[in-house]
């Protein structure tokens, strides 16, 4: 059982790489907003990096949660964005 969680901590290790790849280009980009705005692709970008980086975290508290239970942390899926978007705090 150890063996299976080392491997589900590489898998959070991964989705924590993307997380943090997206989040630099969403910094990147409303850096370039403060200094004269965005095209209109790149405000869709921006968009599109706010929902997967929703979607990612998402996933990393499901397999954290999944292994906080004793369930397999690899059955956790990445939800869709309406479900992402839709959560309030």
């Amino acid at each position: 059982m150890a063996h299976r969680y080392r491997e589900a901590d590489v898998e959070d290790e991964h989705v924590l790489e993307k997380i943090n790849e997206l989040a630099h280009e969403e910094h990147a980009l409303w850096e370039r907003e403060g200094h004269g705005g965005l095209s209109p692709a790149e405000q869709e970008r921006l968009r599109d990096l706010g929902v997967r980086l929703d979607q990612c975290w998402d996933l990393l508290h499901q397999r954290r949660a999944r292994r906080n239970a004793g369930t397999n942390p690899d059955d956790a899926t990445v939800r869709d964005e309406r479900t992402v978007e839709g959560y309030t705090g």
